[in-house]
């Protein structure tokens, strides 16, 4: 079966690629790499000739609203234009668990994605959404842009006053929320496990198997590569507020198999 995987050269997409090749499908990685444009449409249609499945993990380069929205919402169009044409019968997106609760508390780059979902949902075609938690590999990047020049100084013995003025520390401020998320390869998993049955019209759910606070993950990532970074919760992600539960899954959620502390032994 031909499958065409919108971002397949991606973290995700070249993970689905490859298990859908070893399954014994003809994998297609589709994206501006190799010549194939969602957001323009180029390449999209001598690419989806003969494609039973049309599987889209790509993400907008912007993660402002107004950015965001122009990228999903025309390359979603787009997909669903030239997936009729070609005669696709299964149009899989990735998304985000919560996409709706956060679409209506952060706004922003949420809202962009439940634009995505609602352009699916309407478009009459035969689809499934994915719904996926945080990935294990995007904790130090979520690391990175959280990180600020703490005030801390540290003190010690030297000098005639025994004090030092000691330096400035880095301090990685994260959100105070629960999560629960999951390994690439898992994510992967899924989203070829969905692409491979009937279509959904529908979500299904996706998390990992561990629960903690987002700073948890982040400081252990951190530190099981020595970096001297310390995560502080203060409640922002990606500088939104959270509440609590919202990164969480529902109850009918699907929980993968790889362990936090299994994948950053392999990571490390």
């Amino acid at each position: 079966m031909k499958i065409v995987v919108i971002g397949g050269t991606g973290l995700i997409g070249t993970r689905v690629v490859s298990q859908l090749a070893a399954a014994g499908h003809t994998a297609v990685a589709a994206s501006r790499e190799t010549g194939v444009d969602s957001f323009t449409g180029e390449g999209l249609a001598p690419e989806l000739d003969g494609a039973e499945v049309l599987i889209d993990v790509s993400n907008s380069s912007y993660t402002d609203e107004a950015g965001a929205a122009e990228f999903f919402e025309t390359s979603t169009l787009n997909l669903i234009t030239f997936g009729e044409a070609a005669g696709v019968r299964h149009h899989v997106a990735l998304s985000v668990v919560g996409t709706d609760r956060l679409a209506t508390t952060q706004r922003g780059y949420f809202r962009a994605k439940a634009l995505q979902e609602m352009l699916l949902r309407d478009s009459g075609r035969p689809y499934s959404i994915v719904h996926a938690t945080q990935f294990f590999e995007f904790l130090r990047s979520i690391a990175d842009a959280a990180t600020v020049t703490g005030g801390r100084a540290s003190r010690g013995g030297g000098g005639a006053s025994g004090r030092s003025l000691g330096h400035r520390r880095p301090e990685v401020r994260v959100a105070d929320a629960l999560m629960q998320p999951m390994a690439a390869d898992d994510v992967a998993r899924a989203v070829v496990s969905v692409s491979l049955g009937q279509p959904l019209r529908g979500i299904a759910e996706f998390a990992g198997p561990d629960r903690a606070p987002l700073g948890v993950f982040v400081g252990r990532a951190l530190a099981a590569v020595d970096d001297p970074r310390e995560a502080d919760p203060l409640a922002r992600y990606f500088g939104d507020l959270l509440q609590p539960g919202e990164l969480l899954p529902g109850p009918d959620a699907t929980i993968v198999a790889t362990r936090f502390d299994d994948w950053l032994r392999r990571a490390s």
